[in-house]
């Protein structure tokens, strides 16, 4: 036995051994096939002997394999008990970007019933670039948003989970021409001059986001105003900009305007749970169980068919055309 078990590889090999089962034990430990069994190889070397024995149709345990598990099992229930001793130190720090948006919030809800123990807290700040940099900082534990639209130096360094693909709509007044329809087509915006955040160092990955929809459509990126904090002053600029709003679907309506999805294509951004690599806490691990379970039971990562998400997202999540 090497002398530091790593409890990375531990985990690994004790979900493959109660699930028998390499693709659900991956599906477990939110990783991918490739990586679990990379470390199960990696344990069995360090180890010098098998763990599994694996065929086509099934996967066993080896005497050692057998051998392994009560001591897998007493290791990292220290591992475990440390770290909940510490995580109930201090409270897991979540930006939810808006008291308005639902989808982390809605997460958040759902990971303290899981872990009734802990404190998680909510902040709300805008923009996931502004996450990313307190996330780097130590000042932040987690946060949502898109994730692809983060400079490469951002991303470094954290982690992310697809949570939804959330549908985008537009904010407009209620004297609009268009605000009497339930649902606006892309094409209805052609002249238009709408507001995505441009020059909000806070949010440039929408921003941008909005830049790669707009283009070829004939819509015009709104110049930027001065940063409004707070719900009541961002309504007041907005008013008296009287530009259309880029938004999500679930965006709370502001005064004096209604909020309509876009539709003819779908367009989608991608929302990501988003982390600081090396991130234990237990409140943590109860956030991405309830941010898988909600997506699973919401169908929010459905791909819809008339449906657009970027070209920048699909490369950066790895996803296939």
């Amino acid at each position: 036995m090497p002398g530091d078990a790593d409890p990375r590889l531990l985990r690994a090999f004790l979900a493959v051994a109660e699930e028998l089962h390499f693709t659900r034990a991956a599906a477990r430990r939110y990783v991918a096939q490739q990586a679990l069994s990379r470390d199960i190889r990696r344990l069995e070397r360090e180890l010098g002997t098998d763990l599994f024995v694996r065929s086509t149709r099934r996967v066993t345990l080896t005497a050692d394999g057998e051998r392994l598990v009560p001591h897998a099992r007493r290791i990292l229930q220290a591992y475990d008990d440390l770290a909940a001793d510490f995580g109930r130190a201090r409270p897991l720090l979540v930006d939810l970007n808006s008291p308005g948006l639902r989808t982390g919030r809605r997460v958040l809800h759902r990971a303290r019933e899981l872990a009734p123990g802990h404190e998680l807290m909510a902040r709300y700040e805008s923009g996931l670039t502004y996450a990313a940099a307190e996330l780097h900082a130590g000042r932040l534990d987690a946060s949502f948003g898109r994730y692809a639209g983060l400079d490469p130096a951002l991303r470094a360094g954290l982690g992310q989970q697809l949570v939804r693909f959330e549908p985008m709509a537009i904010v407009l007044p209620l004297a609009h021409p268009l605000a009497p329809l339930e649902e606006v087509p892309l094409a209805a915006l052609a002249g238009e001059t709408v507001y995505a955040g441009a020059g909000n160092q806070r949010t440039p990955e929408w921003t941008a986001l909005a830049r790669q929809l707009f283009e070829g459509r004939g819509i015009r990126m709104a110049s930027p105003v001065p940063l409004a904090v707070g719900e009541e002053e961002f309504q007041r600029v907005m008013a008296r900009q009287g530009h259309p709003v880029l938004a999500v679907v679930d965006f709370p309506a502001m005064t004096g305007t209604v909020v309509r999805p876009l539709v003819e294509p779908v367009p989608l951004s991608p929302v990501s749970l988003v982390w600081r690599k090396g991130l234990v806490h237990a409140g943590f691990d109860a956030l991405r169980r309830a941010a898988t379970e909600i997506a699973k039971d919401e169908k929010w990562l459905r791909h819809l068919p008339d449906g657009w998400i970027s070209a920048i997202d699909r490369e950066i999540l790895g996803m296939s055309d």
